[in-house]
Order: C-alpha cells, then structure tokens, then sequence
C-alpha cells in the first residue's frame, strides 16, 4: 500500500468544500487548516485566469517532519500516510521548520503540532478521507498509487502531473494536473498584505505570540529579482512578456511583469515566526556556555597559557551557569514544556534535538564530574573530566547546525560551513567572557595575550565564514531571498552595522590598536554582535514563504 492524492486542476473550481469537511471532520480550530485552496490570478485585464491550488501535507515518502521530531510525534504508516500523535508533542515546532511545504501548525487549543493525515481513521474502516467525498468536481482523487487498477494509478501513468519542490529531495505524494508555477511556486506570486475576500494575515494561538509577518518582509518584487538570479526566463513559468523585455539582459524588467500578472488573491494565514527570540538567546548562551570551558581548558590541554586555579574555577561555574540557561531557554520555547522529558526518555535517535539534549546532558555532567574531582583532589578523575567536557564543548557547540540542515523547509541553513559558524562563535563568546571577566580576575600577560590571539583568530575566521555563507551562490531562490534579506532587506541595516562593524570590526580594531589594553570592550562587543548575529541568522529564513 501506498497511499497518495492527485490534485486535478482541470476541474477544481476553488469552493472550499475540501477545507470545510477536512474542518468538520477532525473538528480544526479556526485559523489554522490542514487543507486550504490558495488562489493566484494571472494576467492583466481583459486577459486574465485566476488559478486554484489544493494544499496540504505532501505524505512525503521520505518525510523530514518524522526525520526531525525529537519523540516520534510524527510517523510513517506502513501505508506511507504521514500520521501524528499529539499525546506525544512537546510543541518544539522543529517538524514546521523541516516541511518546505509549510503543511504543520501548532494547534491552538491542544498546543500539540496537526497536519492532514490523510483521515487515517476513515482509510482504516475502507472510506476515503473526507475532502475527496466532499469534492463536487471530484477534483482529489486519493487512493493506493501501488495499485496498477486504482484510480490514482492511472492517471499518474496517463497525465503529466508535477509536485511541488522536488528538489527537496522528499519524494512527495501530492502530484497536480496541469499545475502552475505562479501557484506551486512560492516566490512567482508572493504573499500579499491584504487579500480581496479576507483580511486575516496572522494565525492564532502560537502565533500571536510573534505578530512578524513574513508578508511584511518578504516582498513580492524582491522575490521576482531572486528568481532572476536564477537565469530563468518569465516564459518558463508560462509568462507571456513583452518582447522587447523576453532577453537576459532585461530580466529584472521581465520579472516585475511577471509580479504584475501573476498576484495572490486568497491565502492562508502566515504563522509568522516559529522559533522566535528564546531560540536565538539560546543557541547565543549556548556559545558562551560550551566556549567557557573549551577557551581556558584548551590552553590548559595544549600548554598555551598558564591557567590558575581561580581562572579554572571560573570557566567551570560560568559554562554551568550558561548551559543552565540555555536549557531553561529551550524548554522556554516549547508550547508543551511539561513534556520536555520525553525528549530524553522517549526519544527519537535520528533527530537532532534528541542527541543535543544528551550532549547537553553529558556535557553538564562532566562539568560538575570536574568540580567533584577537583574537590577530592583526584588527579585522574580530573583528568578524565577535563577530556570529556572538551569533546562534549564542542558537540554541544556545533550539534545546532545539524538540528537547522534538518530543518529543509529553510533553504539558508542547508550550508555545510554552519558547524563551523557555531563552532567559532563558541570560541569568540568563551574568550569574550573571560577578556571581560580579566577586568576582575587579573591573570597574567601570557593568558591575556592567549585571549587576544584567540579573539583576533576567531573574529577573522567568523568574518571569513560569514562571507562564505553570503557570497557563494546558493543554488535555490529561497536560499538567495534570505541572503538579499541579510545583505539588503529588513536585516541590512543591522547586519552591517551591528554584526559587521560592531560586532567584528570594531573590536579587532581596538584589539589590533591597543593590544589588551580594551580588551574588555572588545569581548564586550563581540558578545553583542554574536547575539544580533544568531538573531538575524535565525529569522530571516523563517520570513521567506514556502506556499
């Protein structure tokens, strides 16, 4: 068994039917759906057509929604439906950051996370989900795609049909006849500030919460330029332009035509901002806590510094204060925090989350292993401790961006330098703290100089990363809309000035000028410029449509 949907858009008339039995059926809150009908017009008048697009889950053979869920919330039938099991979400939201088809939402009243799922109640007992009885046009057709007999089967044999980002590599179960790019395509027809028939362009519950809509930043225009990017001609997305505009050097000009036959008239609500400031705080503290430890004890390791007693004591209690932080911040973020536990004693082993919270786990156990052999003076247990807490610093530094690769709804953070990113600014926030705490606990010109070295060295590679990230071409307009949006949008003001000028330049500068001597201004800023850092890095993707 195999179990798909084809969306026939030769015949959907764009009633809503599907949206309101799918409400009915598994009683859906207002606000948020697990179907809706999203409606792009194209043309200029007289000549217009307005076009009419089923959404919802794609039950994606290889779905990254169960890959990334920390508690098997998320599930694949034996049947290949995609199903969920609210009794077991914590509400962390990562399965809404991996669905590039923005199909999950946090239901409102269970604070759990919903999506269609098929009516695996009604395919159970041999009925067919609800949205495709309701159909007057018979518009959905479901059914086992195995089946050379069924249905579903011989029109995947017989039609053209498309889904939707293929290139995701998810392998999705929805396919459309006669689909359109200014409707499957995000970025053709952008969200749009107000619609013609409804004026709601936030959720509710969860959402409220952030009121930053990705309409707001997300122009419409701006998109039609990232796609030019891409070389494609209007043509392509079925356009027709004017000809003195149809050549390569005249794309931006073609795109804004494209902007203006091709509009979103009607739309879901935005759900806005998923992981808002708490995940930026903690992934900022989470920084400081593993570069507190791994700073001072690397020098200890490697013979680089001398440390004293206090300096040790000192990255001890401040990487257990952090990871403290960082821990409540986390479970801050979650719309079930009581169910945190599960994380741990009902885990999933391929998601992320999961092996972050033993490596936090593990890492505050060895911190405070250390503390216990550094009090009973045993040498080996010390010893024993000290390695542990280097290998899980730097787990604990860089598992994040292994937690955002999996979160393929965001095409920006599918970048194999962002290990590295986490990892510098590890190294950054643990020699900022202490350049800042030496105004306290002097240490001598030797750690000074190791602080100041490892600043210098981290700042510049942090730039160099950052450059990576930005400037080489990505190969998706999503990933190109994120960096315009750094570089140039909303974000490019404090980009340049915060992270760039303050929270990089700056400090090397006065590093540079006056060797030690400010070197607790320059922690200082450095500190404030990662914190901007991991917040821009953090929403802009999150502000980019992905239906």
């Amino acid at each position: 068994m195999n179990f798909g949907f084809v969306i026939d858009n030769r015949k959907c008339i764009g009633c809503h039917a599907c949206t309101v039995a799918c409400k009915a059926e598994h009683d859906v809150p207002l606000g948020v759906n697990r179907t809706w009908v999203k409606y792009v017009e194209k043309g200029t008048f007289p000549n217009t057509r307005r076009l009419f697009s089923v959404m919802r889950c794609n039950h994606c053979e290889d779905a990254p929604c169960v890959t990334i869920c920390p508690v098997s919330a998320l599930y694949k039938r034996p049947d290949g439906i995609v199903d969920f099991d609210k009794r077991r979400c914590i509400g962390c939201k990562s399965c809404m950051q991996a669905c590039p088809y923005d199909a999950l939402y946090i239901d409102p009243e269970s604070l759990t996370a919903a999506k269609c799922n098929y009516c695996a109640h009604r395919i159970d007992i041999g009925l067919e989900p609800a949205c495709v009885n309701v159909c007057p046009e018979h518009a959905i057709i479901s059914g086992n795609m195995d089946d050379p007999q069924s249905e579903i089967a011989q029109l995947l044999a017989r039609e053209q049909v498309h889904a939707r980002k293929i290139e995701k590599g998810t392998l999705p179960k929805l396919f459309y006849i006669e689909a359109d790019a200014a409707s499957l395509v995000p970025g053709v027809a952008g969200p749009e500030k107000t619609y013609t028939q409804a004026e709601q362009t936030a959720g509710v519950g969860h959402f409220a919460r952030y009121a930053e809509m990705r309409m707001d930043i997300a122009d419409p225009e701006k998109m039609a330029q990232t796609l030019a990017g891409e070389k494609k001609t209007p043509q392509q997305y079925g356009v027709t332009v004017p000809a003195d505009t149809a050549n390569g050097k005249m794309l931006d000009k073609a795109w804004a035509v494209v902007r203006e036959q091709a509009r979103r008239v009607y739309d879901a609500p935005s759900k806005g901002v998923l992981w808002g400031w708490e995940v930026s705080a903690y992934v900022w503290t989470k920084a400081i806590a593993a570069g507190a430890f791994l700073i001072p004890f690397l020098a200890l390791w490697l013979n680089m510094a001398p440390l004293t007693e206090t300096t040790q004591w000192t990255g001890v209690g401040l990487a257990l204060v952090f990871l403290a932080i960082t821990g409540f911040l986390l479970i801050k973020d979650l719309d079930q925090p009581s169910r945190f536990v599960y994380v741990l004693l009902r885990p999933q082993w391929g998601s992320w989350l999961v092996k972050g919270g033993y490596f936090i786990t593990f890492y505050g156990f060895f911190l405070v292993l250390w503390g216990i052999g550094k009090l009973l003076q045993i040498d080996g247990l010390t010893a024993f401790a000290m390695y542990g807490g280097l290998i899980f610093s730097v787990l604990v530094a860089i598992y994040t961006a292994f937690l955002f690769a999996q979160a393929k709804g965001r095409d920006f953070w599918q970048t194999p330098v962002l290990p590295i990113h986490m990892l510098v600014h590890a190294a950054m926030a643990g020699a900022s703290c202490f350049a800042i705490l030496d105004l306290l606990i002097p240490g001598d010109a030797m750690w000074a100089s190791y602080l100041s070295q490892t600043l210098q060295v981290a700042i510049v590679v942090n730039v160099l990363v950052m450059a990576f990230e930005l400037i080489i071409p990505h190969p998706t307009a999503d990933a190109k809309l994120a960096v315009k949006m750094i570089t140039k949008g909303q974000f490019g003001t404090l980009f340049h000035g915060g992270v760039l000028a303050f929270g990089n330049l700056l400090p090397l500068l006065l590093i540079w000028l006056t060797g030690t001597e400010y070197l607790a201004l320059a922690g200082a800023l450095v500190l404030i410029g990662l914190y901007f850092t991991e917040h821009i890095w953090l929403r802009a993707p999150q502000h980019v449509p992905l239906a």
